[in-house]
C-alpha cells in the first residue's frame, strides 16, 4: 500500500509509520490525534477511493498521506458508504500493526463521510458501530474533516 504526502512524496505504510513515530518523539508533550478517514467519488460504474492518514499535533499544524485506488462496479451509494468504512478499518489495523512495533498504544478516530443530513443518516448507527467495534473513535459530519475535507479533496 502506497501513500503520497505533500510533504516527503511517495511512502510506504511503513514509511508513513516511521514518520509519525518521528513526530511524535521529537515533539513528546505535544498533544496529537491520529486520523483516518475515507471518501470517494462515483465515476459511471467505478469509484475512486482516497484514504488519507492524517497526524494532528494540536495548536501546530499537520502532516498528512493519502492513498488512492479505483474500485468497479460502485453503483450504490449504500455499498461506496460501507466501502469507505471497510477501506478506513484495513487502514487502521495496518497502520496499528506499524506503529505499535516501535511505540505503544495509539488511539485512532476513523473520519467518516456520513451525517445526520442526508441520504447516508439511516447507515450511521451500523457504521458507527462498526467502527467502534475494531477499537476506533467514530467521528460523523460535520466533525470529520479527515473524509470530508482531506481525503475529498483528492477524490477529484
Amino acid at each position: 500500500m502506497m501513500f503520497r504526502s505533500p510533504t516527503l512524496g511517495i511512502l510506504t505504510l511503513e514509511q508513513v509509520a516511521e514518520d509519525i513515530v518521528r513526530q511524535r518523539l521529537a515533539d513528546p508533550d505535544a498533544r496529537f490525534r491520529l486520523i483516518i478517514g475515507t471518501d470517494s467519488q462515483p465515476q459511471r460504474s467505478e469509484a475512486t477511493f482516497v484514504t488519507a492518514i492524517i497526524f494532528h499535533k494540536l495548536g501546530r499544524g499537520a502532516r498528512y498521506y493519502v492513498h488512492k485506488e479505483q474500485h468497479q462496479h460502485m453503483r450504490s451509494l449504500r455499498h461506496r458508504m460501507f466501502t469507505e468504512a471497510s477501506l478506513s478499518i484495513q487502514t487502521g489495523g495496518l497502520l496499528t500493526e506499524q506503529l505499535e512495533t516501535v511505540s505503544g498504544e495509539w488511539h485512532i478516530e476513523v473520519h467518516l463521510d456520513i451525517g445526520e443530513n442526508g441520504e447516508t443518516k439511516k447507515w450511521i448507527r451500523e457504521i458507527v458501530s462498526w467502527i467502534e467495534m475494531n477499537g476506533y473513535e467514530a467521528i460523523i459530519k460535520p466533525d470529520s474533516f479527515g473524509a470530508s475535507k482531506v481525503a475529498d479533496r483528492y477524490t477529484k
